[in-house]
């Protein structure tokens, strides 16, 4: 029976067995080059060349990343579309899924929310003066997304922005048009080698190496590591910690490293998205996850917006459904502060701070999603918020509250 082997060394064969037909050929031809000439050291060097390429692709499918050549056949889908209108003297146009809509989106426990297959759609049009301009900047990020994809580089959404600050605008433009691509392509937006800046920290009991080959070793420390821009980059993840915390405001996670949490705690990582997480902070902790399966905490605010960034993490966001499957860490347990601690420890009432409007209609929006109507204890939880006081975690440091 022949071997057959699996992965990334699959495609070293694959490779090997074309050169070696190539060089066949070439014998059959009676000529002593492989099919278009060469030098044999130029076709060594195409040879590793092609290799290293391959296997680079592969790596990047096993992180759950779509291979660049779908990526670009998927672009050029859409620009042969547009071609075929113009030549029908039709306005081009472009159909994205519609990402603000709950219709849109189901939800399963296992995964999180996700986007329905047969969503319904928007349509951006290049003959409508509302939507004209934006149909421009869709197909100049497109080119941009093209280039880079074709020629293996990678650029920041920074960079983008800046190729034509004037014509962009502001910085959110860029955003939610490369998001729109993502779900238009239906490609993961990691594998449009667009990166963004990361915002989030990690500590701890971890070490691993980024794409550049730089080492980096996450301490107990004070002093935290930036959440790198290249989650799919870093390789040779090692820790010996028993769980991951998340913890919601970078306040606490400060205060949490000043009072030795780690060391007291440890073996432990800890990582903040400062708030509403970065993408890149999400990634982390989906990859640290997928990596290793330890217990994965959430610390947060008792308050509405609190809850809903540890439901991020833990199941996604409506905006990002269509990409839940390498986002969401469904396995996350919440921790605390629960609204049900502020009687439990007897949190005095001078250290709370009053619902505002926007709570009670965050708090009103979230009763309404759908992990929450299927769990009867978050329900019960939520309901406790409405007391019309939150406690503050990082607050939570005087002599009667001390976590």
């Amino acid at each position: 029976m022949a071997f057959a082997p699996m992965g990334p060394e699959a495609s070293f064969f694959e490779v090997l067995d074309q050169h070696r037909a190539s060089l066949l050929a070439a014998l059959r031809r009676g000529g002593g080059e492989p099919a278009g000439g060469g030098t044999p050291q130029a076709s060594s060097f195409n040879l590793k060349k092609a290799l290293r390429s391959v296997c680079e692709e592969r790596k990047r499918e096993a992180c759950g990343e779509t291979p660049s050549s779908e990526v670009l056949a998927s672009i050029e889908s859409v620009i042969q579309d547009i071609i075929t209108s113009v030549a029908k003297n039709e306005a081009p146009t472009f159909t994205i899924g519609n990402r603000s809509s709950w219709e849109n989106i189901k939800f399963e426990d296992s995964v999180g929310l996700q986007m329905v297959t047969h969503c319904t759609t928007r349509k951006i049009k290049s003959d409508s003066l509302k939507s004209v301009k934006k149909f421009a900047l869709i197909l100049k990020i497109l080119s941009k997304i093209y280039k880079l994809v074709q020629s293996n580089t990678y650029a920041t959404k920074r960079d983008i922005y800046y190729t034509d600050s004037q014509l962009f605008g502001n910085q959110t433009v860029v955003d939610n048009i490369i998001n729109d691509i993502s779900c238009m392509l239906k490609v993961p937006r990691m594998s449009l080698h667009i990166l963004s800046t990361s915002k989030g920290l990690i500590a701890g009991n971890l070490r691993y190496i980024e794409e550049d080959g730089t080492r980096v070793h996450c301490t107990c420390g004070a002093t935290a590591v930036a959440v790198p821009s290249n989650i799919q980059g870093i390789r040779n993840l090692i820790t010996d910690a028993k769980f991951l915390l998340i913890v919601e405001k970078d306040a606490t996670f400060q205060r949490l490293l000043d009072d030795n949490f780690c060391n007291r705690m440890s073996p432990c990582i800890m990582i903040t998205g400062k708030g509403v997480p970065d993408l890149n902070t999400r990634l982390l902790v989906k990859k640290l996850w997928d990596t290793f399966h330890i217990p994965v905490f959430a610390l947060v605010d008792a308050d509405p917006h609190g809850i809903e960034i540890m439901c991020i993490y833990k199941y996604g966001s409506m905006a990002m459904s269509f990409e839940a499957h390498n986002l969401t860490v469904p396995a996350i347990r919440w921790l605390g502060l629960l609204p049900s601690d502020i009687k439990r420890l007897n949190i005095p009432r001078d250290t709370l701070i009053p619902l505002t409007k926007r709570d009670q209609m965050k708090l009103d929006s979230v009763l309404k999603r759908p992990y929450v109507t299927c769990q009867p204890f978050w329900r019960k939880e939520l309901w406790n918020v409405l007391a019309d006081l939150k406690p503050i975690v990082h607050d939570l440091d005087g002599n009667n509250g001390r976590l």
